[in-house]
């Protein structure tokens, strides 16, 4: 039996927005989508340079010649967002452009919320207001939900909140969607666009290569380890639901096709968690040390947990039973796999020769293959 994957057939040469494609987890998505044979629009800010010789996927991996238009811009801009979306004639938009870190959320809460949640506002006034047939899959994070640090969980249906500025802004990004959704975008409602298909996804803890993102795990490890130091860790006893990052990304191109394919079925229009199993939850320190054993010798890690640092929750968890049961979703690759795969991706990036493209094309590969 062949199990769940994407549709070239689908994808060939449809036109596509994704915004947010320059930076990590857009920039496997255009690849991933190029690899099908899409036409693909990206919206972004340029790719960020973090520290010297930490090339963003974006430049490494040369993703700006699969594309047939790319913009740099703002995502508040409503104006011109809404005149590319007009103009690329695309029936499917993926949003992903972010503000994406809880520790730069406490730095820049106004620009968080901002980005977050305006920014989500300007994408839907676009689709509101084109008034032609689409299918969007918003992204969110699995940080929108009330976290009461328990060890449920976290389902769809669960209460949204946010004790921190990126975390609040996601949940309110979830809610505007919902009002949109409810109010424009469905039979019966002050439709100006009944036609579009609005869903929202929220992954759990992304890995993968390519990520050189301040404050986030692999890379983290990955820049001390490529400079021959400790790794660092702040948290080592947080719980995450971490996954390699095609596995969400397999869920939203599905979610996309079945949002085009299906507009009668309002299954699809609503949220979905893509995480690891529920038996798969790794703590950051057992991670950390995966990654460092996948390294080699000379690998290690050193805590130091700070009790006055900034809040960030100690156990996070989704129940993927949604995506799973009606969408027909589940993961490929375990925690292990994911970690040893980023870990590997990293070192290697660091040897002469080294292809980013086509890392990222054998691991598109692989995880296809895996799928069968």
């Amino acid at each position: 039996m062949t199990s769940l994957s994407p549709s070239p057939d689908f994808w060939r040469d449809r036109e596509v927005l994704v915004t947010g494609h320059t930076g990590f987890k857009g920039s496997w998505l255009c690849l991933w989508l190029a690899n099908l044979g899409a036409k693909i629009h990206g919206y972004a800010l340029p790719p960020v340079f973090n520290q010297p010789g930490e090339i963003p996927l974006f430049v490494s991996a040369n993703v700006r010649s699969k594309l047939a238009a790319h913009w740099e811009a703002d995502i508040r801009d409503s104006r011109l967002l809404a005149k590319v979306w007009n103009e690329s004639g695309a029936t499917v938009l993926f949003h992903l452009a972010a503000q994406p870190l809880v520790r730069e959320s406490y730095l820049s809460p106004y620009e968080t919320f901002e980005v977050n949640t305006l920014g989500t506002v300007a994408v839907l006034e676009a689709l509101r207001l084109a008034n032609r047939p689409a299918a969007a899959v918003l992204v969110t994070t699995d940080k929108c939900y009330e976290n009461l640090e328990s060890v449920w969980s976290r389902r769809e249906t669960d209460p949204l909140g946010g004790q921190d500025p990126y975390s609040a802004s996601k949940s309110a990004a979830e809610l505007t969607a919902t009002a949109y959704r409810s109010s424009f975008f469905q039979a019966g409602s002050l439709a100006e666009s009944p036609l579009v298909r609005l869903a929202t996804a929220r992954a759990g803890n992304v890995i993968g290569g390519g990520d050189w993102a301040i404050d986030r795990l692999a890379p983290d490890l990955a820049r001390s380890l490529l400079g021959k130091k400790e790794a660092i860790i702040r948290n080592p006893r947080a719980i995450r639901p971490w996954q390699h990052v095609l596995e969400p990304l397999m869920g939203y191109i599905v979610l996309a096709e079945r949002l085009w394919n299906e507009p009668e079925n309002p299954s699809w229009r609503s949220a979905w968690n893509f995480g690891p199993d529920s038996l798969d939850l790794w703590p950051v320190s057992a991670v950390a040390d995966a990654f460092c054993a996948a390294w080699g010798e000379g690998a290690n890690w050193l805590n130091v947990s700070d009790p006055n640092a900034p809040y960030e929750s100690s156990f996070l968890s989704l129940c993927i039973d949604k995506a799973v049961q009606v969408l027909g979703w589940k993961p490929r690759w375990q925690t292990i796999d994911a970690v040893e795969r980023t870990a590997l991706w990293y070192k290697n990036y660091g040897q002469t020769g080294f292809n980013a493209a086509n890392a990222c094309a054998l691991e598109i590969q692989d995880y296809i293959a895996k799928s069968r």
